[in-house]
């Protein structure tokens, strides 16, 4: 399984609780989107996953931005994914990066809304923010390899699953 969250907005510890703190014990591999915000945010969230991979997000302090790049791309399980936070980019300027990197998956965070819907050639992921969900529910989303496709799901910490999709 890969798990996919974002804007943790913490200035300490990872702000994981209920379904999404097991989902990134359980995980494979977690993908996060950025907005740690400190260092030990990110050595939080290195403790608990067992691989880790995040981007820096338009709230993150120079020592995270030192650790982590802006973008990077995910290979997992046949599954490539493009990560980046999201601030710098419109819906078509992420369909774009995803076809330019030749991606299954746009993974993006920033506005805390948890959502997927196609882009153009491209599916485009954002799993909200588990931790600082402001307006929108707290989430974060879960994606398993099932034969050619992966299933994913959006998930609140309380364990609820509001939204499911195929990739």
């Amino acid at each position: 399984m890969l798990t996919v969250v974002s804007d943790t907005h913490s200035r300490e510890g990872h702000r994981l609780t209920g379904r999404t703190r097991e989902a990134v014990r359980e995980a494979d591999a977690v993908v996060h989107a950025g907005d740690f915000m400190t260092e030990s945010v990110l050595d939080a969230f290195q403790a608990e996953a067992s691989r880790l991979y995040g981007v820096v997000g338009n709230n993150d302090r120079p020592a995270v931005r030192d650790r982590l790049p802006t973008q990077r791309v995910v290979e997992h399980e046949g599954l490539r994914l493009v990560v980046v936070h999201g601030h710098e980019h419109t819906d078509t300027a992420l369909s774009l990066l995803g076809r330019q990197e030749a991606a299954d998956l746009v993974v993006f965070g920033h506005s805390h809304r948890p959502g997927v819907h196609e882009g153009d050639g491209v599916t485009l992921l954002n799993p909200g923010s588990h931790a600082q969900p402001r307006r929108y529910r707290p989430a974060h989303a879960e994606l398993e390899p099932d034969g050619d496709a992966v299933e994913g799901r959006l998930v609140d910490p309380d364990g609820t699953v509001f939204e499911t999709f195929t990739i």
